[in-house]
């Protein structure tokens, strides 16, 4: 009987129309991205600040709780972020496009 559910189950979500809807597929954030002059890695914090002028935001340092653990300061621009340890950039990445483009979870405050 378990199998006659699991194939009824199988059947109607099978049956449900895909939903054609304009996202933003990851290709075009990379090609994006390829094209926005993101900080890179190892420039200090004022070498970013001279280039990119001062950021919108400037989040609250997470980590550091252990010596293992480093402090990641991060800088909110209105195109990217960027994630510093100690005073180096160690990534930097682009903000959503719009509210509804699926990716990454909010950053935590």
């Amino acid at each position: 009987m378990n199998h006659r559910i699991t194939a009824l189950l199988c059947a109607a979500l099978l049956a449900l129309p895909l939903s054609a809807s304009a996202e933003t597929l990851l290709i075009e954030r990379v090609q994006d991205e390829n094209a926005v002059a993101l900080p890179t890695r190892g420039l200090s914090m004022a070498e970013v600040e001279a280039r990119h002028g001062a950021p919108a935001d400037r989040m609250d340092p997470r980590g550091g709780q252990k010596s293992q653990w480093p402090t990641i300061h991060r800088w909110v621009y209105p195109q990217f972020t960027v994630y510093f340890e100690q005073n180096r950039v160690i990534d930097a990445v682009l903000n959503k496009a719009d509210p509804t483009e699926v990716g990454p979870k909010p950053a935590i405050r």
